[in-house]
């Protein structure tokens, strides 16, 4: 029979466990936020070895914001809808200078300014969430949905490590929704396929469908094993706290709190700002640890965003400025004949399997039949 636990003994875990606490989240927080680690991933393993142990003997020392509470086996009956406090919009896009010249002309016009100030960050190509925090502890966290409602994925997030369960600052608000991006990193994606080749699994198209997949799994242990990263981009609902007055300072904010930001933003002046940006992340694009699709504008001001405010379900302040699709060279292995339920015959290519834009293309559909004629398409070009 176990000898019964003592008082102090309980108050002198319950302080080391929470020392562990502390100081495994400030390590997370250097590693994933600021790419900066502080001690060996020995002398990590050794502290969260520690905690494990302490909550392992003591129950009732475990908190909802432990990191030993990231990883659930639980598999849930569904996903529950979450309506968004303050909906996730989609934004507008644009593929020319000329529409981005369009852009910051109709901003002009409409705050009666000449020159705007404009943040300028990355269009992530992975899953929008929200992570809703109260009194600084992850309480929820949801997908986008349809902007309205989302579902319920907080047993999925918070295997994320990137992704803080409680805010670092003291002065955290009452509550937050935190906006941002689920992405898979390109190393990380390569790694992920070479484990599914070993196991003898089907390997994931693209980064972006790995990602959307690994948060929607139905078991949060798996998910857990999927190399994920979050990088904030936005904010729903505060409350406890005042809102920063621009974009830019926002995000400098998440970095206090220990939320992830991507460090590839500016804050910039003008039409000739923002294709500068452009043009610069273009150059960088294939060099970037992540897959991107464009680059995102934002009025910096709150105020301007404000005034501005939405049309349908996107907001006026904003602009997502695509890249220019990408193309590859691929050999057309063969011709396969797709009949539809209406009987519709549709020829379909296969190809020698090539990456497009983080995707990997195997099939097309050849359903322009002059095009095809006209170059002459044939197997084994």
């Amino acid at each position: 029979m176990a000898s019964p636990v003592s008082e102090p003994e309980i108050h002198l875990a319950a302080r080391r466990a929470a020392q562990l606490r502390a100081e495994i989240a400030r390590h997370d927080t250097a590693y994933y936020v600021f790419d900066a680690p502080e001690v060996p991933d020995a002398e990590y393993d050794k502290l969260y070895s520690e905690l494990v142990d302490i909550e392992a003997r003591y129950p009732a020392l475990v908190t909802p914001d432990s990191p030993t509470q990231r990883v659930s086996g639980a598999v849930a009956a569904g996903f529950q809808p979450v309506v968004h406090t303050v909906p996730m919009l989609s934004l507008n896009n644009g593929f020319t200078d000329q529409e981005v010249h369009a852009f910051d002309q109709r901003c002009a016009q409409a705050l009666h300014k000449t020159v705007l100030e404009y943040a300028c960050e990355l269009k992530f190509d992975g899953l929008a969430v929200s992570l809703r925090y109260v009194d600084g502890v992850l309480m929820q966290a949801a997908t986008r949905g349809d902007g309205a409602r989302g579902e319920d994925a907080t047993a999925n997030i918070r295997t994320i490590r990137s992704i803080p369960l409680r805010l670092q600052s003291k002065s955290a608000p009452r509550l937050i929704d935190v906006r941002g991006e689920v992405v898979i990193l390109k190393r990380d994606f390569e790694r992920l396929n070479q484990r599914q080749r070993a196991a003898g699994q089907r390997e994931f198209a693209n980064p972006r469908n790995a990602a959307a997949g690994s948060v929607r799994q139905l078991g949060s242990n798996i998910t857990a094993q999927r190399p994920l990263s979050f990088f904030a981009y936005g904010v729903g609902a505060l409350e406890g706290a005042d809102m920063p007055l621009t974009h830019h300072a926002l995000l400098d904010w998440y970095l206090e709190l220990g939320v992830p930001v991507c460090t590839q933003r500016a804050v910039v002046h003008g039409v000739a700002g923002l294709l500068d940006f452009f043009q610069s992340i273009k150059i960088q694009r294939d060099a970037l640890p992540y897959e991107i699709d464009g680059v995102v504008y934002k009025l910096n001001w709150l105020e301007d965003q404000a005034q501005l405010g939405f049309v349908a379900r996107a907001p006026r302040f904003a602009l997502a400025h695509k890249f220019p699709a990408q193309e590859a060279l691929s050999r057309l292995i063969a011709i396969e004949v797709n009949v539809g339920r209406t009987g519709a015959v549709t020829p379909v290519a296969r190809l020698e399997p090539v990456l497009v834009g983080g995707a990997t293309v195997t099939h097309a559909t050849l359903h322009n039949e002059d095009e095809i004629r006209r170059k002459d398409i044939r197997i084994g070009d």
